[in-house]
């Protein structure tokens, strides 16, 4: 049978959000360690424990990390050798960024699902005081996980994570209480079913993001919005690349978001100009994206003011 690599199941989150003790019960339920070799990496230490003799079976090995810089592909590569590993379980250190974890994992090894638990109370103090390290937590987040959710809006809540991942599931688990997940209607703010999908200034970040998230809805769709000019060579006289600076959490992040926008003739426009494009929607080939995308196809076009917050946000 051909090696199908090694799942790593990643649970992320801050200091007492519930790490310990989700990933505890996950290794006590059979149907999940049914005897498979485990390595579970422990990447801080929290108040709860973990208790190794209510594991099923004797195949799990703990293996603690103490230091983000500690955390190598060397290292990971020595353990999977060491133990002949099935499966990974990680505790992520919620101070530590994810991209460390990311480059480290040896090439067989593949994130298989990522969970973030954050505790109600708290989230939106993370949220303000770091949010450089909360958006790196949510943005590949598969299920987020709110608990001692019983006062906390689930509105706020929900927007938070709204505000850098629209693919996340989201549920709250009160205290003592059942997991619930959550029904909030959470509707683009533009139509994407619209003759012409228009994208207001303000919402161009969410259009970005939903673009690449959900490609093959946009497929033949027409849509219209003010973006900055960029030229390349590569792309002739008749073509040109349109978009935004977008901010995810902090001026750090800042980055170009643009789309290859074509004409059917030679245009005039220059870098840093701005302009209001009409154009159709098809998902090819491209050598600028060096794989498929969004491609443009203008239908009108003209010059235009910057608006009024040139950088766009998602909040």
């Amino acid at each position: 049978m051909a090696d199908k690599g090694t799942p790593v199941y990643l649970f992320t989150g801050f200091l007492e959000a519930g790490k310990t003790k989700m990933i505890q019960e996950t290794l006590e339920d059979k149907e999940f360690n049914d005897g498979s070799k485990i390595l579970l990496l422990v990447c801080e230490e929290g108040i709860e424990e973990y208790d190794p003799t209510r594991f099923w079976g004797q195949n799990v090995r703990l293996v603690p990390i103490e230091n983000e810089s500690d955390l190598t592909l060397e290292l990971l590569s020595g353990l999977a050798k060491l133990y002949k590993i099935d499966r990974v379980m990680v505790e992520y250190n919620g101070m530590w960024q994810l991209n460390t974890l990311y480059q480290s994992l040896p090439p067989k090894w593949f994130i298989f699902q990522q969970l973030l638990f954050v505790d109600a109370t708290t989230a939106m103090a993370y949220n303000a005081n770091m949010r450089s390290l909360m958006v790196d937590k949510l943005q590949n987040a598969e299920l987020v996980i709110f608990n001692r959710a019983e006062k906390e809006s689930k509105e706020a809540l929900h927007k938070l994570v709204r505000g850098i991942s629209r693919r996340a599931q989201i549920a709250y688990e009160p205290t003592g209480g059942d997991l619930v997940y959550d029904d909030i209607e959470d509707p683009l703010p533009f139509d994407v079913n619209a003759p012409v999908v228009v994208i207001e200034d303000e919402d161009y970040a969410l259009f970005y993001r939903d673009l690449g998230d959900s490609m093959p809805e946009y497929e033949g769709r027409t849509v219209k919005f003010k973006g900055l000019v960029a030229r390349d060579r590569q792309l002739g006289k008749n073509a040109l690349v349109v978009g935004r600076h977008v901010m995810t959490c902090c001026e750090a992040d800042i980055a170009y978001n643009g789309l290859v926008c074509n004409f059917d003739r030679e245009v005039p426009y220059k870098t840093g100009e701005w302009i209001v494009v009409t154009a159709k929607i098809r998902i090819e080939p491209h050598k600028l994206y060096g794989q498929k995308g969004p491609v443009l196809y203008a239908t009108d076009v003209a010059l235009t003011s910057p608006p009024k917050t040139p950088v766009a946000t998602f909040y």
